[in-house]
């Protein structure tokens, strides 16, 4: 094998060539960030963030594709991954991961000693995530507090502590990331049943897509009352209009549990956190210059 293709293999291995992980991960984070900035957060803090974002999104995909090592030559969707076809190592991927996961802790150094704290209970998630799929009804609930827990981790860094809105939000995020994760899960239904993987789209049965719409709404519900307790304004409220138009189309997508159509539903969910980003910041920035 050449270097060239080595690295192609650790590329899809760390999904660097399907960034959508990363930007779901990364919208939250932002939304936190500028929720405890006011709207105006570090540039040296933003700028670590993004970089963490991509680090951890990387190491966590490293980590889960070692865990799945013996289940994803079963499942349609990831049986040519890397460490599936037998192109890379365990040991390959377990090298990597804790690169990454080193590389992302000498990231936030600078912060101060709570955002420190916080992002080693913040590995231990990512790392234990894809092991609950062998015993955990909802893995999904676990993912996301796995992905949200750069909003507690933006209001440290941001602000020296960690409010009660840091933890609404990452409550409202955890809906969000149950609600998308469900409609990636519902792709591979029948080949998880197959090998005995849990997932919330399995746990909720013939209400898997009657699930996911509960935690879209409640979702936005709960974003709106955040908006209430910020004191946000028409901007942002308008940002989340958009959202819930963005999660209807997703009803339209999945109601029929259509393989592709539920994976073009999760990979949707993308615009529904920029959309939501662009509220908080617009209405922010609006707010500064009037």
């Amino acid at each position: 094998m050449t270097l060239t293709q080595r690295l192609g293999h650790y590329e899809k291995l760390m999904r660097l060539d399907k960034p959508i992980g990363i930007l779901l991960l990364l919208w939250p984070t932002l939304w936190g960030l500028w929720l405890a900035a006011d709207g105006v957060p570090s540039t040296n803090i933003l700028v670590i963030f993004i970089l963490g974002t991509v680090l951890m999104r990387s190491a966590g995909c490293v980590v889960n594709d070692y865990a799945d090592r013996n289940f994803d030559a079963h499942v349609e969707r990831t049986k040519n991954r890397p460490l599936a076809t037998g192109k890379l190592s365990s040991k390959e991927a377990l090298l990597l991961a804790a690169g990454l996961s080193l590389c992302a802790f000498l990231l936030i150094l600078p912060l101060n000693r709570l955002t420190l704290e916080l992002s080693v209970l913040a590995l231990f998630l990512a790392a234990s995530y894809p092991f609950t799929k062998r015993f955990f009804a909802m893995p999904q609930a676990y993912l996301g507090i796995a992905f949200s827990f750069g909003i507690p981790m933006a209001f440290a860094a941001q602000t020296g502590e960690v409010p009660h809105m840091a933890w609404l939000l990452m409550a409202a995020n955890l809906l969000w990331v149950i609600a998308y994760d469900t409609e990636y899960a519902m792709v591979d239904k029948v080949d998880d049943l197959k090998i005995g993987i849990k997932t919330s789209a399995i746990t909720f049965g013939r209400f898997d897509v009657a699930g996911v719409m509960l935690c879209h709404i409640t979702f936005i519900a709960t974003m709106a009352v955040i908006g209430l307790i910020e004191q946000l304004g028409i901007i942002y409220y308008a940002g989340l209009a958009v959202a819930l138009g963005l999660i209807r189309y997703q009803y339209r997508l999945i109601h029929d549990r259509n393989r592709a159509n539920c994976f073009k539903a999760f990979l949707h969910n993308n615009w529904v956190g920029a959309t939501i980003f662009a509220g908080i910041a617009l209405d922010y920035l609006i707010t500064a210059t009037s």
